[in-house]
């Protein structure tokens, strides 16, 4: 069973950031890292993210408004540049950020909406497309 979920999280961790990022993970893990990343993907792509529960969008939302509200910035900006592959839009981060200002604090919405920006200036730069 665990062979079979490590295998779900992979397909779905590499659906929602892309072979690219995971690749590059990939490639920097060591001996010391290994059994934490393969519990990673495991618990959090294969436990978590396959459930049918809740949609891909929905989420990618909940992800991102969790790593704004602990201030988790270099997670929370993988996960802004995941969203093109999940199909939360940029309007719904919007929105989701508004609960971070007043659930978790002004401070912190403030922080997520400026990352946030810097990261759709690059994607439109790079010609990212638009969600």
């Amino acid at each position: 069973m665990s062979e079979d979920r490590y295998k779900a999280g992979m397909k779905v961790r590499r659906a929602v950031l892309g072979d690219a990022h995971v690749d590059r993970a990939e490639a920097r893990k060591t001996e010391f890292d290994a059994d934490f990343q393969r519990f990673i993907t495991e618990g959090a792509w294969g436990s978590v993210w396959t459930r049918p529960g809740l949609s891909r969008p929905t989420r990618s939302l909940l992800t991102l408004v969790i790593l704004a509200s602990l201030g988790h910035w270099e997670e929370f900006v993988m996960h802004i540049r995941a969203a093109r592959n999940t199909g939360a839009t940029r309007d719904e981060i919007k929105e989701a950020l508004f609960h971070v200002a007043v659930y978790a604090g002004v401070p912190a919405a403030n922080r997520a909406y400026g990352l946030a920006k810097g990261v759709y200036q690059e994607l439109d730069a790079e010609g990212g497309t638009e969600q």
